[in-house]
This record gives structure tokens, sequence and C-alpha cells, in this order.
């Protein structure tokens, strides 16, 4: 079959390589129609390498089952599924309380696992979730972000009447944006670099959008809030400059989320410091998408919203692409040449 592999860093190869067997029988054979490139793809492309030199990668995809183990019965050939991309070890002192996103040896889909950018892909039946007729194959790609989204929705307390600022228009931002509506926030403030991103915000439901190079930025947002701030920020840039800034939004005694993974130290001026301190922030982490019963509601919560359209997709995808193309496509977004949000790979129509 053909596969996307990366070997080390920048150096992403499309070839042949082995065909893919069911080897427990608890296993799911599928044929992947619709892979997402995520930013931390992106990163890992152009920074890290891969940890595994020569793995396929990949993790936010969807397509068609084509053989289960003899242990699976809820899974048919012909289902149309997305898979979680985590597999906690189920036995640490996290997992056995439920807490798979902390499980001490959790292994993920195109990091230690073979992934997604490939023809075929083979998962346990419990990480699979078999998708609506309804829903085409690339919404399905956004269950597994929306599903980190939701997780870190889940560690704060957004309601009716909530404002709420999301740092970084990527993605993750752009789902954030339209989760706070859902939750129900009456205002979002939407931050990024990119105008392009922010034109999206705005179209998905942010209610204010800032341009963060404008010097006034601050003064704007501090007279929409009156000088009070959000109760809740999403950030979701994973740059150092957005975490520090993203603690100058808050309310006194507010939240901010922290979503992003930043790929270098982050330092904080002694002043955006303080203001967790002086103002009692809650300050909080968020990782993965998974919690119990595995994989977690936050996968059927993001299909329902994905396919009753209430999370609107298609403005994020900027792109589509053959996955022979892959290699020639991830140094231009490396370099951020052309605007875009998320790029889908049609590993289903290669022809």
């Amino acid at each position: 079959m053909k596969a996307l592999n990366l070997y080390s860093v920048q150096d992403v190869r499309y070839e042949e390589t082995e065909n893919l067997l069911l080897k427990n029988e608890d296993d799911v054979l599928i044929k992947v129609q619709v892979a997402g490139i995520c930013g931390s793809d992106i990163s890992r492309f152009g920074k890290l390498g891969s940890y595994n030199p020569g793995l396929t990668w990949g993790h936010e995809f969807s397509g068609v089952v084509v053989d289960v183990g003899a242990a699976v019965s809820d899974l048919k050939n012909g289902d149309r599924v997305t898979a979680c991309n985590c597999f906690p070890c189920f036995e640490c002192t996290f997992c056995q309380q439920g807490r798979y996103s902390q499980c001490v040896d959790l292994k993920v889909l195109g990091g230690h696992i073979k992934g997604a950018f490939a023809e075929y892909i083979c998962v346990p039946a419990r990480n699979v979730l078999k998708l609506s007729e309804e829903m085409d194959f690339a919404t399905a790609c956004f269950i597994e972000p929306s599903s980190v989204v939701v997780h870190g929705f889940r560690q704060v307390d957004v309601k009716a009447g909530s404002r709420v600022a999301v740092v970084g228009c990527g993605t993750i931002g752009l789902l954030a944006v339209q989760w706070a509506k859902i939750s129900g926030a009456t205002e979002v403030f939407a931050f990024d670099t990119d105008e392009h991103k922010l034109s999206i915000a705005s179209e998905t439901g942010a209610d204010h959008v800032f341009t963060v190079q404008d010097e006034d930025y601050l003064s704007r947002f501090n007279a929409l809030t009156e000088g009070l701030g959000v109760d809740v920020v999403i950030e979701s840039s994973g740059n150092a400059a957005g975490i520090a800034s993203s603690l100058l939004l808050a309310a006194k005694g507010g939240a901010v989320v922290l979503l992003g993974i930043p790929y270098g130290d982050v330092a904080f001026p002694r002043l955006n410091f303080e203001k967790i301190i002086r103002s009692e922030l809650k300050v909080l982490g968020s990782w993965n998408s998974i919690s119990a019963p595995f994989p977690g509601s936050e996968w059927k919560t993001s299909a329902h919203y994905l396919n009753t359209g209430q999370i609107d997709i298609k403005p994020l995808i900027s792109k589509r692409i053959a996955l022979r193309d892959a290699p020639a496509t991830f140094p231009g977004l490396y370099q951020r040449e052309y605007p875009f949000v998320k790029v889908l790979i049609d590993i289903g129509r290669q022809e």
C-alpha cells in the first residue's frame, strides 16, 4: 500500500509499504478516505522529526471498514468510521481512575503507531467511532480536533452569558470560537496575527476580532470589556507571546485554558505573571481528547454537533490534495507561504 512516512526533519516520503493485516482478534482494518493535516504534523515535519524514523504519520482521518477481527461484533465491512488517535495503557494509576489523558504510557497514532497518511490503517475496535450516513468523510476528519476543544472546555465553566476570548485562530481556535457559542457565550473575542484567519473567526461566530500586531489591540479590548476582561480565555496558539498575553485578557477570578503546545521556552513578563496572583486566575492545562468511558463523550458530542452543522467546518478547509502530492506540499505549509487553516488529503481518490 502507499503511505506517507516521516524519517527526520523535513524528510517525508511517499512510498510503497507493507500491506496491513489484522493482528489481534479485536482489530479493525479501515480503508482511509480523507485525512487532515494537523498543526502538530506541520511542526513535526519542520522542527522535530519522527519519534520513530520511517513511521507512517497522521492522526485525523475517516474511512470505511474493510475487515474486522473475530472478537468484533459491533462493526462490519462497509461501516463508515473514524477512530480515536490515543492508546492509553489502561493499567497505570491514572488509567485505573479513568484519567486516560494522563496515562503514564500514552501512545498516539502517527507518533508511536502507524498512522492515517496511508491507504489503510489498523486500530482496536474500542477506538473506532461509527459515523452517521449523513456525515461526509471530510467533516468526519474534524471530530478529533473538535474533541480536543471539547475536552478543554470541560476544564472550565462556560455558560449562558459568559464572555470568552480565543487566542490563536488555527483549526483548534476556530473550533473553540464555535464551541464557546454553543456553550452559551454571549460574546467571543478572537486574537491572531493572521487577518485571513480572523476573517474566518468572524464568519464562524466571533463577535470581535483583534490583529495582535496592532499597538492598540489591548486598549480596544479593554474598552469593549469595560476594563473587566473575560470569564474564560482559550489559548490555542502555543506561541510564547500568545500564552503570555492571554493572561492579560482574563477577568479577576477568571480562567485561562492552555490548549496550544509550545515548541520552545515560554517566558512571562513580570506583570503578566503577577496577573495570575493578583487576579487569582485559574490557569489550566488541557491535554488531548479522551476521558472515561473510553474514548470519552468528547467524541460523540463532537460527532453530533458536526453532523447537525452547528459546528461549521467548511470555512476551515483551505485546500485538498492527493497523498502523492503531500511531500511537495509540506514545505509550503511549514514556511507559511500562503494563508491556510486545514489542508485535507483525499487518500480514497488517488487515481
